[in-house]
């Protein structure tokens, strides 16, 4: 029955734009990711800023994790990886296990990215992540997932003020 259940609601097109995504929720999943970035990253080095995005990526995994389990998840960042990858190339050495995601191979062969290039990347690799998971759990899970993203953007600002 559960497997009913997901497929139904994965295979929904209420509200769906031509890609299959929800315009009005990418939109808002759009704001809160920009909302994040501003406060949490706003000027960060590329480094930072990745750390950031760590550290966003990785409370909205567990958080989602609890729901929906190891083998959604993974089903879902593989999609999510694979189409940040064909976007931004620079994208494509993020990997992922059950874990969530492995970023060792990135930050590796990172070092000549421009800030503009991997913020882009991340906000599409957040976008997606949020867009996806709202639209296969009927945005139940969005207001504790945007709840997650707000959280770890509050801890880095009083990371920042406590070094200051």
């Amino acid at each position: 029955m559960r497997h009913l259940v997901v497929y139904v609601m994965f295979h929904s097109d209420q509200h769906a734009s031509p890609t299959g995504t929800s315009v009005l929720d990418e939109n808002d999943h759009r704001a809160r990711v920009d909302a994040w970035m501003e406060r949490a990253t706003k000027e960060a080095p590329p480094e930072r800023l990745f750390d950031a995005f760590e550290s966003a990526f990785g409370a909205m995994w567990r958080r989602a994790r609890v729901t929906l389990g190891d083998v959604t998840l993974t089903a879902i960042l593989d999609r999510v990886l694979y189409t940040a990858a064909e976007r931004f190339p620079s994208l494509s050495s993020l990997e992922m296990d059950a874990t969530g995601l492995r970023t060792d191979k990135f930050r590796q062969g990172a070092g000549g990215l421009q800030r503009d290039q991997l913020g882009e990347g991340i906000r599409f690799i957040l976008v997606e992540f949020l867009t996806v998971l709202g639209n296969l759990t009927a945005e139940l899970l969005t207001p504790a997932l945007h709840a997650e993203l707000a959280k770890v953007a509050k801890g880095a600002v009083r990371g920042e003020e406590a070094k200051s």
